[in-house]
């Protein structure tokens, strides 16, 4: 008991810095927005052929016992950047590993990376679990120091003095109901600026503004992950893009 009454107290200080958020929605599709996976071929992507190709529509990525991923690698998109943009697709995955879809990221070609298609750099996480924090959705920094530097459910800001978490968007018991084990999960990404939005199921659940001018990346390729270790599949279909003036 009485390691109950130390405690309550800071659970609730914690708790009332955070502001519960009304659950929104993500915007209309624009009209003019360009696909850029025509469902039949990987042109206009580079990546290692022995692991990704096209099956029943969409991009399939896949690592075997006998067909490893040689560290972290990626199918990178060739004909455009992410400055300021919104990103539409879908995607599904195994639960035995974990993917992404990297934005704003940099090539790494110079020195002696594991292989010849690593970036650095922001990554959506793509994961095929239900319980948080570890789920599909959150921000992290691929090749970076920062780790995983918004979660799903967080509106927060990154400045001089670190992250500091303002709002919650969607709570551990909604995401159940939201997200979709061993089915197609719907993605938004928006990015203006240093301010980024990541949707899932047409719902807002993070909302990052990287107010680190040395830090925020601003522009950089646009690439899916394998992940290197256990054996996985994932799959990416209806893959659009707008580009914002």
């Amino acid at each position: 008991m009485k390691r109950c009454w130390i405690f309550a107290p800071c659970f609730l200080m914690l708790s009332m810095t955070l502001v519960a958020q009304e659950a929104q929605t993500a915007p209309e599709e624009p009209s003019d927005m360009k696909r850029i996976f025509d469902g039949k071929s990987l042109e206009g992507w580079d990546g290692d052929s022995r692991l990704w190709s096209v099956k029943g529509g969409a991009i399939h990525g896949e690592t075997t016992p006998d067909n490893q991923a040689n560290g972290n690698t990626f199918l990178i998109w060739q004909d455009g950047g992410t400055k300021d943009f919104e990103l539409r697709l879908s995607f599904r995955c195994n639960a035995t590993n974990n993917s992404g879809i990297q934005y704003r990221s940099r090539h790494i070609i110079e020195g002696k990376p594991r292989n010849p298609w690593v970036v650095r750099g922001y990554q959506h996480e793509i994961r095929n679990e239900s319980k948080m924090p570890n789920v599909a959705g959150f921000i992290y920094d691929e090749g970076g120091k920062r780790g995983r530097i918004c979660l799903a459910g967080e509106k927060a800001i990154w400045n001089d003095d670190g992250k500091k978490v303002t709002g919650q968007l969607i709570t551990a018991e909604e995401w159940p109901k939201l997200f979709k084990l061993d089915d197609w999960n719907d993605v938004i990404i928006i990015a203006k600026g240093n301010h980024i939005q990541h949707f899932m199921n047409g719902r807002l659940i993070l909302d990052f503004t990287d107010a680190t001018p040395e830090r925020a990346l601003l522009d950089g390729k646009l690439a899916l992950q394998l992940h290197a270790g256990k054996p996985m599949w994932v799959e990416f279909k209806d893959i659009r893009i707008k580009h914002f003036e």
